[in-house]
């Protein structure tokens, strides 16, 4: 039984906080492509002046 918390310590709680990291990260890379779509639009904006 023993065994069994040792391998969830070692396994369970890296890919726990893993998963949780790359969710966050994954918001704010939408966050940041929909910024530089805007940005890019913008600067096309002001090109075309």
């Amino acid at each position: 039984m023993e065994e069994i918390y040792t391998q969830i310590a070692n396994l369970g709680f890296p890919i726990v906080v893993s998963m949780y990291l790359l969710i966050r990260i994954e918001g704010k890379l939408e966050r940041l492509t929909s910024s530089i779509i805007d940005l890019s639009n913008n600067i096309s904006k002001l090109e075309k002046l």
